[in-house]
């Protein structure tokens, strides 16, 4: 079985693959102070619940945009599981892609992970639109070369943002409103959240497309909030929940098969 661990800036998700199936999936929130035996007791309490036995774990990838969480996922792995990771970003791991960028290593590991993945499953040329943290959005060509992207501030960082910077606006739920004019102050700010990000992201893929030249380029959706602007979106074609996970697993057996 394979542990896969993606690290964002919000949360650390784990999941185990016992071939192309997730046996189990869980996540805990990023906190760098956090401990590989804090990590590692509570992962073991996971895998009991689970039916996941501990000494399953046969080989184990992590993706980190997180460089101080690196060490402590590194030794929960070596520590608790027995393994040496790969790390997405180390030289030695091929991800069978060209990344055409001015700095290719300041490119976030996950950005990349769902880069293969989405290229791999749908072919290019293709956007992969990501709501975490960040609201970014990934342009791969037809060959699965990494051109670049857009990053936007991420749907709950707005609302935090409006809420601490403007006494008299609350904390609202992201909603999908059914009209643009709201007629009180929460449905106001759900309107300007919710259907602001609407249109910023079809302007933005409008603008993507024609900067390439190119007219019929997927748009893949992940990350939490996909499934609500997805709704919205129509030139969202495709909705992957696992997107990031599913890259890690087909990056780690194309790097162990060329090592085998």
């Amino acid at each position: 079985m394979l542990l896969a661990i993606d690290a964002g800036n919000t949360n650390i998700v784990f999941a185990v693959f016992d071939g192309d199936t997730i046996k189990g999936q869980w996540r805990c929130s990023t906190t760098v102070e956090r401990t590989a035996d804090e990590l590692g007791v509570w992962l073991h309490h996971l895998f009991t619940l689970s039916d996941v036995p501990k000494d399953a774990i046969t080989g184990a990838i992590i993706a980190t945009v997180v460089p101080a969480a690196e060490f402590s996922l590194k030794t929960l792995c070596r520590r608790y599981f027995n393994v040496e990771p790969m790390l997405v970003g180390d030289p030695a791991v091929d991800l069978d892609m060209k990344i055409i960028m001015d700095r290719p290593s300041e490119v976030g590991a996950d950005r990349l992970v769902n880069a293969v993945a989405a290229h791999k499953l749908f072919g290019g040329p293709l956007v992969v639109l990501d709501f975490g943290t960040a609201t970014t959005f990934d342009v791969i060509d037809e060959e699965g070369n990494y051109l670049g992207g857009v990053i936007a501030p991420g749907v709950n960082l707005s609302i935090k943002a409006l809420h601490m910077a403007a006494a008299q606006l609350p904390m609202v739920a992201i909603e999908a409103p059914r009209n643009v004019i709201g007629k009180n102050t929460i449905e106001a700010m759900q309107s300007g959240v919710y259907w602001g990000y609407v249109a910023m992201i079809e302007g933005l893929l409008a603008r993507i497309r024609m900067q390439q030249g190119v007219d019929n380029m997927k748009v893949v959706a992940t990350g939490g909030l996909a499934p609500l602007f997805t709704k919205a979106v129509d030139e969202i074609e495709h909705l992957h929940g696992d997107l990031t996970m599913l890259g890690l697993l087909m990056i780690y057996r194309r790097n162990s098969e060329k090592s085998n």
